[in-house]
């Protein structure tokens, strides 16, 4: 039954769509038909445009995730236990949060220039903060009665944090990872779509030539591949995960 609400509801806006350009709503340059964004990605698809634009884009997106995941993780941890580091890197990480990805690409452009270094750089920003929050909050709400309970049974130290604190606090950094990998996906789009490099055009380059072109099914054929990416990645991996670690401790229904 789900699946076919929601079959309907994509079916529906396909048609709302299709209605509009008919009516001439908007301009056709404006907003061309569902078949000419289909036509598009055919056409993207057979020269080996668009699935050569998806592999540089996951590459970059996963060396800025994992640096910023590596990054994070210890930090969220130093935060959650050390007053210093909560009054320190736990605001800083609070604040910067909140900042647009893309005000980070000119800092990024002075520091490394027109290089993967600068794309790395942005997705990192647009990830690590998300995962040390996630992380400090994660480890402050584990139930006290676990850690007493493992005492109990004779558990002290870095066993407690290893095999109680850390396991309790997964579905809590496990929703972090998810917002970090969202914010990096929308960091690196920003990145792509400013930053011209030669070493690979990844999605957000093919978005930013549509529109330099008025190549409007481009643009939106390349923003739907970002979508169905970005879902696909969502309901595979961090929801399964999620769903399973909340039922795992009791954290979820």
């Amino acid at each position: 039954m789900r699946t076919v609400r929601a079959l309907a509801f994509f079916l529906l806006g396909l048609m709302v769509w299709e209605g509009l350009v008919l009516t001439g709503f908007w301009s056709h340059v404006l907003l061309p038909s569902p078949l000419d964004v289909a036509r598009y990605l055919g056409r993207a698809v057979a020269d080996g445009s668009l699935a050569a634009a998806v592999l540089v884009t996951i590459r970059r997106l996963l060396l800025g995730y994992a640096v910023g995941l590596c990054l994070g993780l210890p930090l969220g941890l130093l935060v959650a236990r050390f007053r210093l580091f909560a009054d320190t890197i736990g605001v800083m990480a609070l604040g910067l949060q909140t900042l647009p990805s893309v005000c980070w690409i000119p800092l990024a452009l002075l520091w490394f220039g027109q290089t993967e270094g600068a794309m790395t750089f942005v997705v990192v920003m647009g990830t690590i903060w998300s995962i040390i929050l996630a992380t400090s909050h994660g480890l402050r709400s584990v139930p006290p009665i676990y850690v007493r309970a493992a005492r109990t049974m004779g558990s002290r130290g870095l066993h407690t944090a290893v095999f109680v604190t850390l396991p309790a606090a997964l579905p809590f950094i496990t929703t972090g990872m998810k917002q970090g990998w969202a914010f990096a996906w929308r960091s690196l789009m920003a990145a792509e779509i400013y930053v011209t490099i030669l070493t690979g055009f990844g999605l957000g380059h093919l978005l930013h030539y549509g529109r330099e072109l008025h190549a409007m099914d481009q643009v939106l054929g390349v923003m739907l591949v970002i979508v169905l990416v970005g879902l696909c990645v969502d309901k595979a991996l961090f929801s399964r995960v999620e769903r399973f670690l909340h039922r795992r401790w009791g954290t979820g229904t």
